[in-house]
């Protein structure tokens, strides 16, 4: 259990007070079926800038991954950070698990904001939602980005051994760390540099504060994503789309961004972040800044560049 002082709730208000004085407030909306959605959202919504989501992966909470790049973003969009099913404050009471009903629920919520179209960056489990959102409610997203979202693996790769773990209960053991041992193995797969010293007392409080809460519903979620899954049943998604990927990444090889981007076509462009991993939020946000804001705020031609796989 975490003692007096608990560093991951002190860093966790950080956080709250950084989103605060960015321009956003944090908003809760009770969908009234069992379903509680918290979300960052603009203090004061301005119509002449697009409207951006930013659905975050397995981790902490919304804050914890896209702390590094709201202040930047607000600039040119009004942005909007929920979190997901089960992270931060958003829980359901209903039994569903899908990515269908994930996506279902952040389309209410952006309905809740009057928000009609808008623009959608999804990392990991997020880039699942996003993808979902871009094929049940592809007249509201204009653009994508999916960030090291391995939507095209096949459930029949984890035999085939394309991933570090041999099966989804070893894969959630990870992804749910309860041991600082756990905790350490995350880190190992998903950055290329994870930190050579953290001590015990921080990983347990980190832990208990963020990994506890919604622990067999989060198992639930990570099952429900391998369950039944076919590239020949994906829906091919007709928006333009911008596939970011860590070099590195150990969760979802780079060979599932080369299948996205042969499934998606012309649609698509890749582009490859050397000398990061899956976390590539964390490792290179710069980076992924600069990708982000080049494919959303420029607006390349993708008929020009679509065949294009470049290295950052």
């Amino acid at each position: 259990m975490a003692g007096c002082f608990s560093f991951s709730s002190t860093l966790d208000s950080c956080y709250r007070y950084y989103f605060s004085r960015a321009g956003l407030k944090s908003i809760t909306t009770d969908f009234g079926d069992g379903t509680i959605i918290h979300c960052w959202a603009p203090k004061t919504r301005r119509e002449s800038k697009p409207n951006l989501l930013l659905l975050h992966g397995f981790g902490a909470n919304a804050m914890w991954q896209w702390n590094e790049f709201i202040s930047r973003l607000i600039r040119f969009f009004n942005v909007y950070v929920p979190d997901l099913l089960f992270f931060g404050n958003s829980y359901t009471t209903r039994p569903e698990r899908s990515v269908s009903f994930q996506a279902v629920c952040m389309m209410h919520l952006m309905d809740s904001f009057e928000v009609r179209t808008m623009n959608v960056v999804g990392i990991s489990y997020g880039g699942f939602v996003t993808y979902s959102m871009a094929d049940q409610f592809p007249e509201r997203l204009e653009r994508l980005v999916l960030c090291c979202a391995g939507v095209c693996l096949e459930e029949r790769d984890m035999a085939a051994g394309m991933f570090v773990v041999k099966n989804v209960d070893e894969a959630a053991s990870i992804l749910l760390p309860q041991t600082p041992a756990k905790l350490k193995e995350l880190l190992r797969l998903t950055f290329v540099k994870p930190a050579r010293i953290l001590p015990t007392c921080i990983m347990d409080d980190f832990i208990d504060v963020m990994c506890t809460e919604f622990k067999q519903e989060k198992e639930e979620l990570i099952k429900e994503i391998l369950k039944d899954r076919n590239l020949s049943t994906l829906p091919k998604i007709n928006k333009p789309t911008l596939i970011l990927w860590g070099e590195q990444d150990r969760v979802f090889p780079l060979e599932l961004a080369h299948r996205l981007k042969r499934h998606l076509g012309e649609n698509a462009e890749l582009a490859v972040v050397k000398d990061a991993g899956h976390a590539i939020n964390a490792e290179k946000p710069k980076e992924m800044y600069k990708h982000i804001k080049a494919f959303l705020v420029t607006r390349p031609n993708l008929s020009q560049s679509n065949s294009s796989i470049y290295k950052f």
